[in-house]
């Protein structure tokens, strides 16, 4: 299931994205977007909305707390955040390989028998 995910900014101030429901009339899985100065420029650090109480991405907002909402939502910052949500690593398409690849071989039975 592909899901709407969203970078917006609350009427608080705080950037947040989290999955859109615009039948509901909210924002799901709730993660607060934090910068951090760094000697290279700026991180991101994605925390759950309600930490440090909540250790878990989770919680909803309503659709009317929010004042912005950014056009776009760079791609890796869209991965990180379903891998916080769902505890899952995603790997890109060029990360992918094949199992005879692994192998060294051409035949995928011969890595079966190691």
């Amino acid at each position: 299931m592909a899901y709407d995910i969203r970078l917006v900014k609350l009427i608080n101030g705080e950037t947040v994205l989290g999955k859109w429901d615009e039948a509901g009339g909210k924002l799901t899985d709730v993660a607060l977007l934090q910068t951090i100065p760094a000697q290279q420029g700026v991180q991101m650090l994605l925390l759950p909305f309600g930490y440090p109480f909540e250790t878990e991405i989770g919680g909803d907002i309503s659709l009317s707390h929010v004042l912005y909402e950014y056009k776009k939502c760079p791609e890796e910052l869209k991965t990180r955040y379903l891998e916080a949500v769902s505890n899952l690593t995603l790997s890109t398409s060029g990360d992918l390989k094949t199992l005879s690849d692994l192998a060294g071989k051409g035949n995928i039975s011969d890595l079966l028998k190691k």
